[in-house]
């Protein structure tokens, strides 16, 4: 049987029991977790500082809507392809917001001519687990698109491309609060060499104060006020001496 549409898993009316325990197998509700179709959520440079980011939104109602793993991954690559295109892979950064924590389940029953004889199903049965899906309210964020001023217009033209891969009405925003996404880059071999010779250089500033400080202090250094108290005792003793004399 081949892959049924998205809208027959787009409700949101019922929450299954797909508790999956990793740690303690006893309060598994279910057998098995089906494995992730969506590949990677981070796309782009990490290391390049953006001024705008373009967010790509949901309009569902309030009711939600319930998306798939594989409606994810296909929008990433649709979206992936067109900026590298259009922009150039080292000019944006794009970051899918979202993780398919829900796990679909689904009673399969036989189709076709005289499959009422087959299988009749049940009622309220538990099902199988078949696929992940994301759980979503209106107006969240889906993926979210880091570019320069001049990429802003590309970029919201490669998000919209993918309106097709999902079950609802997508929208575009685009703002400056860049810090807001994570993009956590990864340091090169180069920037590592140079972080760690200014750290040696930083030590070794330091040392030469510290080495500096303690000569001057051995230098203009004081007697201490032991030896002092002791040559007034001495002094008084003297002194107390030559009186009984």
């Amino acid at each position: 049987m081949g892959l049924r549409p998205g809208h027959c898993y787009s409700s949101t009316k019922d929450r299954a029991n797909t508790r999956h325990a990793v740690k303690v197998q006893k309060r598994d509700y279910i057998g098995a977790v089906p494995g992730l179709q969506t590949r990677q959520w981070n796309m782009g440079n990490g290391i390049k500082e953006f001024t705008h980011v373009v967010d790509l939104c949901i309009k569902c109602g309030s009711q939600g809507i319930q998306l798939r793993d594989n409606a994810f991954e296909s929008a990433r690559m649709l979206i992936n392809r067109h900026l590298v295109v259009s922009i150039g892979k080292e000019d944006f950064f794009l970051k899918l917001r979202v993780y398919p924590h829900h796990i679909l389940r689904e009673n399969k029953q036989a189709q076709g001519a005289g499959a009422d004889r087959v299988s009749k199903g049940m009622s309220h049965c538990f099902g199988k687990s078949m696929g992940r899906a994301a759980r979503l309210r209106d107006g969240q964020k889906i993926f979210s698109l880091l570019v320069a001023e001049k990429d802003v217009e590309a970029g919201k033209k490669a998000l919209l491309c993918s309106a097709s891969r999902f079950t609802c009405k997508v929208t575009t925003k685009v703002g400056t609060d860049v810090a807001s996404i994570g993009t956590k880059p990864k340091k090169t071999r180069d920037m590592r060499k140079a972080e760690a010779e200014e750290e040696e250089a930083k030590d070794a500033e330091g040392n030469d104060d510290k080495t500096e400080d303690t000569k001057d202090d051995k230098a203009g250094a004081k007697p201490d006020a032991k030896a002092d108290n002791k040559k007034d005792a001495k002094a008084d003793y003297k002194k107390d001496a030559k009186a009984k004399r």
